[in-house]
């Protein structure tokens, strides 16, 4: 079975013939930007309850793929939206080595303090975040540099633990789990024996009452899982399998169903495409996206 690793890369090393394709699949991570909007009325969010929540995942700061102006410009059109809360899904740090600098990790958390919104903008970790941090890696627990500096910089960041929100009187619940394959090269190499930190029972059994619940998990994976007390759950990770043809991606980590977009399981489940590229500085067919996800119905359904 071809690897996503071999696969991105034997497609970004296609021959000659291919040259313009293979240019415009590098060109895309770096030149195009989209705000892709899903209008959602989850079983288990009130119809009534209007909630705009911007959403960004996978940035994978690095030079000269996701730059500080880049960041900057992803920055400034996520605060034009005018959503009520942003959350950041994970995936911060560069995933690949195909870069002519990685970005200190105080430097693009510097940018993404410019995020506004009302009821503030809540962050989680990825694979990434933990997988670049040779410290943890070795040790096997600890805060990684990453959630460090998003913290200097002012966005909470939630592993494995909630916050209650509440917008004109109507209370709901932000729960962040903590990363699925956190230790995951660690545990191969006989380093620690967990694969992730998350805790899924443990999130949600922070949650005190019956306020409808927004689930940030890093992986889709955690969907089989995710039981129907929760409203929506919101993803990265997979980048739209980076390359992405006539609505299928040719790698999915997290399998076809989760590869990208809205599908409906236990809750409703938002993946979004991402905005950075991992193993190789390759997009095609599916650009970096800002995701907005509108929650309830409009009031001309209501009524």
């Amino acid at each position: 079975m071809l690897s996503r690793r071999h696969f991105l890369r034997t497609v970004s090393g296609l021959s000659v013939a291919g040259v313009s394709t293979v240019a415009y699949g590098f060109g895309e991570p770096e030149l195009q930007l989209r705000v892709t909007r899903y209008q959602l009325s989850p079983p288990k969010w009130p119809a009534d309850f209007g909630l705009k929540i911007a959403v960004i995942a996978d940035i994978h700061a690095c030079d000269p793929w996701m730059p500080l102006d880049r960041i900057q410009t992803i920055v400034d059109h996520t605060n034009a939206l005018g959503a009520d809360v942003t959350v950041l899904l994970g995936d911060y740090v560069a995933g690949h080595r195909n870069v002519t600098r990685f970005i200190p990790d105080h430097e693009w958390a510097s940018v993404l303090s410019g995020l506004k919104a009302p009821l503030g903008v809540h962050a989680i970790l990825g694979n990434h975040d933990y997988w670049e941090d040779r410290t943890v890696q070795r040790e096997g627990e600890g805060m990684t540099k990453a959630r460090r500096a998003l913290e200097a910089a002012g966005i909470p960041v939630y592993e494995n633990d909630v916050q209650r929100l509440n917008k004109a009187g109507r209370p709901f619940w932000v729960a962040g789990l903590g990363d699925q394959l956190a230790f995951a090269f660690a545990r191969r190499y006989g380093i620690i024996r967990r694969k992730g930190v998350d805790d899924l029972s443990g999130t949600l059994s922070k949650v005190t009452d019956d306020a409808p619940v927004i689930l940030l998990a890093h992986e889709p994976d955690v969907a089989h899982r995710v039981p129907s007390r929760v409203a929506l759950q919101l993803s990265g990770h997979t980048h739209g399998g980076q390359v992405r043809l006539m609505g299928w991606s040719p790698v999915a980590p997290s399998g076809q169903r989760l590869a990208y977009g809205h599908v409906r399981m236990n809750c409703d489940v938002i993946v979004s495409g991402g905005l950075g590229c991992s193993i190789v500085p390759f997009r095609l067919g599916v650009p970096p996206e800002i995701v907005l996800v509108t929650l309830g119905k409009p009031a001309s359904v209501l009524s």
